[in-house]
C-alpha cells in the first residue's frame, strides 16, 4: 500500500464490505506482526495495526460488517418463512456472542428485524410470535426501535391474551418504564406501555394483574428505587385518559370558544375553521390557562360527540368579589365558569364500550399510584396543574373514580402533599376548588371539602388569607356543614368572628346562630365569646405598653406578674437574658396587644 498523491487516506480506491470475500489474521511462521488479510476479487489487501488488540477490534468489526450486510440480503427478500425465521435466530446469537461492545451491535439485528416485519404485513399471528419470541433476547438491555414499537402495540391489541405479551414484553416494558427519560422523543415507546397495560387489563384476572404488575414496579420496599417509573407511569396514565375524550375534544375545536361565546359569536358558522392544532400536540394540554372568573353564568352545557353547544344565561347576580385575584383579562376556561353555578354539572359525556375500559383501567392505576406513601408527594405535584382536558373534568363517572385520589391528599399530613390540593398560582382552580361543593366534581355534600380544609388549616401558614378565600367563595357550604355538626367548619366559622373576616353585620348574626344551632358550635361560640370578654376587660384596664423582666428570673416569676396587673395594652415585651422556658408561652398568648417579644439569649 503506498501513499496517495492527495493526503486523503492511505488507499487508492475504497474498498466495499460487500465486495470482502474473506477476513483473515496472518499467523503463519515469520508473518508481518498484527496484519489483517482481506480477500477481495481481483486479490488481497493487507492491513497492519499498532497492536494485537487493535488488530483483533479491526477484524471482529470486519466479520460483524460482513455478516450484517449478509443478513440484509437475505432478510431483504424472504422466499421461505421457516428458512427466515433460522436466519433471524443466528443473527440474534451473532450479536449476543460478538465480543464488540457497542449500541449497534444489538440496534442494527433489531432494526433489520423490523424493517421485515413493516415490509411483510401479511404474517399469520404464529409467525409474528416466532420472531417476537426470537428476537427476546435483543431486548432485555434495548429500547425496541419505533417500528417494532408499532408492531408490538399491533400484537398487544390484536392477540392480548397472548403469552408472548406476559412473557417477552414484560421484561421490555419493565425496562422502558426504569430507564425512558422523556416519552416526548420517542412516543412509540409511550404508545406500546400503554397498549401492554391495557393487554394486561384483558386477562381474566384484568385489573389484579395490572396491579400486580404495577407493584413489581414498585418494588417489596417502602421506597421505589427506580425514580423514573413514577413519571413514566404518571404520563402513561394522562395519554391514556386523554384518547378516551380525543373524540369530544375534537369536536369541541370547531366549536366556538368561551371568549367568542362572551363577545356575543355563538353561532360556530361566524368562524373560520381553525387548524386543530389538538392533533399535533398528543401529550394532554395542561388544563384551565391562568384566567379571571367571567359574569357569564353557564346554565347547562350538553356534549355531544358531533359538536359542543353552549348555553350561557347572562345574569347580574354573579357576585363581583368572586373575579379571581389574577388581574389579566385572559379567557375563561370552562372550570372556572362551571365554578359558578352547581346547574352546569349536567355537561354528559357517553363513552363507548372501548374507551370506557380504558378509562377504568388507567384511573384504577392512579389509585393505586396513591395507595404508595412514597409515590405520593411526586404523584400530587404531578397532578396539581390538573392535567386533563376539561371533558373528563365535566365527566362523572372521571370525578367520581378520581375523588379517590383527592381524598388520599387530603388525607396525607405531608404539607407537600396536602399543599398540592391548592392552585399552582393565583387565578387558576386547583382540585381544592373542583372537589369543593358548587364545583364540577364535587358529588357529595361537602365531607371531601371539609377534610381538605381540615388539612388545610391545620398547616396553612396564611390562615388569615386562607379563611378570606372561603368567607369570599366559600361560605355558604361552610355555614351548611357547620349546621350539621361538622366540627372542623365549627372551627372555621369561629375562626372567622375572631379574625373579623366578615364586615357583613347580617352575615355575622347568621354565623352565630348557625354556631348556636348544634352542642358543638354552641361550645366553641361560647369559649370564643369567654376570650373576647377577657380581651376586652384587659383592654379596658390599660397598663404599660413596654415591660422588660429582670435578667434571671423565671416561667413562675413571669406568671407572678402577669397574673398581679393589667397588661391589655401591652405590646413590647422583652424576656433577655432570662431563665424562661417554652412553658411560659400559656401566658404569652393571653396578652391581647402584645406585637414584639424579645427571647434573646433564652432557653
Amino acid at each position: 500500500m503506498g501513499q496517495a498523491a492527495e493526503p486523503t487516506g492511505y488507499m487508492e480506491n475504497s474498498v466495499s464490505y460487500s465486495a470482502i470475500e474473506d477476513v483473515q489474521l496472518l499467523s503463519w511462521e515469520n508473518a508481518p506482526k498484527y496484519c489483517l488479510q482481506l480477500t477481495i476479487p481481483g486479490g488481497t489487501v493487507l492491513l497492519q495495526a499498532a497492536n494485537s488488540y487493535l488488530r483483533d477490534q479491526w477484524f471482529h468489526s470486519l466479520q460483524w460488517k460482513k455478516k450484517i450486510y449478509k443478513y440484509k440480503k437475505v432478510l431483504s427478500n424472504p422466499s421461505r418463512w421457516e428458512v427466515v425465521l433460522k436466519e433471524i435466530r443466528t443473527l440474534v446469537d451473532m450479536a449476543l456472542t460478538s465480543p464488540l461492545q457497542d449500541d449497534s451491535i444489538n440496534q442494527a439485528p433489531l432494526e433489520i428485524v423490523s424493517k421485515l416485519l413493516s415490509e411483510n404485513t401479511n404474517l399469520t399471528t404464529q409467525e409474528h410470535e416466532n420472531i417476537i419470541v426470537a428476537i427476546a433476547p435483543l431486548l432485555e438491555n434495548n429500547h425496541p426501535p419505533p417500528d417494532l414499537c408499532e408492531f408490538f402495540c399491533k400484537h398487544c391489541r390484536e392477540r392480548p391474551r397472548s403469552m408472548v405479551v406476559i412473557e417477552v414484553f414484560t421484561p421490555v416494558v419493565q425496562r422502558i418504564l426504569k430507564h425512558n427519560m422523556d416519552f416526548g422523543k420517542c412516543p412509540r415507546l409511550r404508545l406500546f406501555t400503554q397498549e401492554y397495560i391495557l393487554a394486561l387489563n384483558e386477562l381474566n384476572a384484568g385489573m389484579e394483574v395490572v396491579k400486580k404488575f404495577i407493584q413489581s414496579m414498585h418494588g417489596p420496599t417502602g421506597h421505589c428505587p427506580h425514580p423514573r417509573v413514577l413519571p413514566n407511569l404518571v404520563a402513561v396514565c394522562l395519554a391514556a385518559i386523554y384518547s378516551c375524550y380525543e373524540e369530544f375534544i375534537n369536536s369541541r375545536d370547531n366549536s366556538p370558544s368561551l371568549k367568542e361565546i362572551r363577545n356575543g359569536c355563538q353561532q360556530p358558522c361566524d368562524r373560520k375553521p381553525t387548524l386543530p392544532l389538538r392533533l399535533l400536540h398528543p401529550s394532554p394540554d395542561l388544563v384551565s390557562q391562568e384566567a379571571t372568573l367571567s359574569e357569564a353564568r353557564l346554565k347547562s352545557v350538553v356534549v355531544a360527540s358531533s359538536e359542543i353547544h353552549v348555553e350561557v344565561e347572562r345574569t347580574s347576580t354573579a357576585k363581583p368579589a368572586l373575579t379571581a385575584s389574577a388581574g389579566n383579562d385572559s379567557e375563561p376556561n370552562l372550570i372556572d365558569c362551571l365554578m359558578v353555578s352547581p346547574a352546569c354539572s349536567t355537561m354528559s359525556i357517553e363513552l363507548g364500550p372501548q374507551a370506557d375500559r380504558t378509562l377504568g383501567c388507567y384511573v384504577e392505576i392512579l389509585k393505586l399510584l396513591s395507595d404508595y406513601d412514597d409515590w405520593r408527594p411526586s404523584l400530587a405535584s404531578l397532578l396539581q396543574p390538573i392535567p386533563f382536558p376539561k371533558e373528563a373534568l365535566a365527566h362523572e363517572k372521571f370525578t367520581k373514580e378520581l375523588k379517590y385520589v383527592i381524598q388520599r391528599f387530603a388525607e396525607d399530613p405531608r404539607q407537600e402533599v396536602h399543599s398540592c390540593l391548592l392552585s399552582v398560582r393565583a387565578g387558576k382552580d386547583g382540585w381544592f376548588q373542583l372537589y369543593s361543593p358548587g364545583g364540577v366534581a364535587c358529588d357529595d355534600d361537602g365531607e371531601l371539602f371539609a377534610s381538605m380544609v381540615h388539612i388545610l388549616m391545620g398547616s396553612c401558614y396564611k390562615t388569615k388569607k386562607f379563611l378570606l378565600s372561603l368567607a369570599e367563595n366559600k361560605l355558604g357550604p361552610c355555614m351548611l356543614l357547620a349546621l350539621r355538626g361538622n366540627q372542623t367548619m365549627v372551627e372555621i366559622l369561629c375562626l372567622m368572628l375572631e379574625y373579623n373576616i366578615i364586615d357583613n353585620n347580617d352575615t355575622q348574626l347568621q354565623i352565630i346562630s348557625t354556631l348556636e344551632s348544634t352542642d358543638v358550635g354552641k361550645r366553641m361560640y361560647e369559649q370564643l365569646c369567654d376570650r373576647q370578654r377577657e380581651l376586652k376587660e384587659l383592654q379596658r384596664k390599660g397598663g404599660p405598653t413596654r415591660l422588660t423582666l429582670p435578667s434571671k428570673s423565671t416561667d413562675a416569676d413571669l406568671a407572678r406578674l402577669l397574673s398581679s396587673g393589667s397588661f391589655g395594652n401591652l405590646e413590647n415585651l422583652s424576656l433577655a437574658f432570662t431563665n424562661v422556658t417554652s412553658a411560659c408561652a400559656e401566658h404569652l398568648i393571653k396578652l391581647p396587644s402584645l406585637k414584639q417579644l424579645n427571647l434573646w439569649s433564652t432557653q
